[in-house]
């Protein structure tokens, strides 16, 4: 069955335009025909269409159920797009699929895009959410500088973790992953994060984590963390 998205289903029994055209154009769903919609909060209603018009599709819910996660630990990925902005569209869809719960969008020092189209990645995110029938969806962050992340995140009582190429002594992430625990992975751009920036994060908290022998494009490391550490806590 095809999920609806339908953020406003508690005032408004209505799927919006967008949603109403696939319904009834696209998917030919007719009046009668039950529907499953999400709230994109966890919620996922079973309900059945009243009126099928294609520019406002109406429904009457018949029952609602509040959905577990996956997992019960928080999973931030912090990462520095890539100069072709598409690589990191298909790193935010795949890490929706997986169970991704936050998406932060860096800003380092060797960075070479410093600014993402966040309606874009949003309408990705709502993509594969509906697609792997996700109830829950991701929170997606704007461009953040990395000093300014590392001293909102310094506190913060997730395993953190920074996965840098530069040698120094390192952790295998699926080795140093905690399950049940929060977690909070840094991944830089393609020219890697700069020798101050790794220093102010392991000043901060931050564990050096490799993903692996081989030296990944940034949007292959965004999808390794984020499938090891749901993996680790499965």
């Amino acid at each position: 069955m095809y999920l609806f998205y339908t953020p406003d289903i508690e005032r408004e029994q209505c799927l919006n335009e967008e949603e109403s055209a696939h319904c009834v154009r696209v998917l030919r769903y007719g009046v009668g025909d039950d529907i499953l919609l999400t709230d994109g909060k966890g919620t996922t209603y079973t309900a059945r269409i009243a009126n099928a018009n294609p520019k406002h599709c109406t429904f009457e819910i018949i029952k609602a159920q509040k959905q577990q996660k996956n997992h019960t630990f928080h999973l931030h990925i912090a990462i520095a797009p890539n100069k072709n902005a598409e690589r990191i569209e298909w790193m935010v869809e795949k890490c929706t699929e997986i169970g991704v719960d936050e998406i932060t969008l860096l800003c380092c020092r060797f960075s070479e895009r410093k600014q993402m189209r966040l309606d874009r990645l949003n309408k990705i995110i709502l993509s594969a959410a509906k697609q792997s029938l996700t109830p829950y969806l991701p929170i997606l962050n704007d461009m953040t500088d990395f000093a300014d992340f590392i001293n909102a995140t310094a506190h913060n009582q997730a395993q953190k973790f920074i996965a840098h190429c530069y040698e120094q002594d390192k952790h295998l992430l699926r080795d140093a992953i905690q399950r049940g625990q929060d977690i909070i992975v840094l991944i830089g751009p393609e020219g890697d994060f700069s020798e101050q920036e790794i220093q102010s994060a392991l000043h901060n908290g931050y564990l050096p984590v490799s993903l692996g022998q081989s030296r990944l494009r940034t949007e292959t490391a965004g999808i390794v963390a984020c499938h090891t550490a749901v993996l680790v806590n499965s």
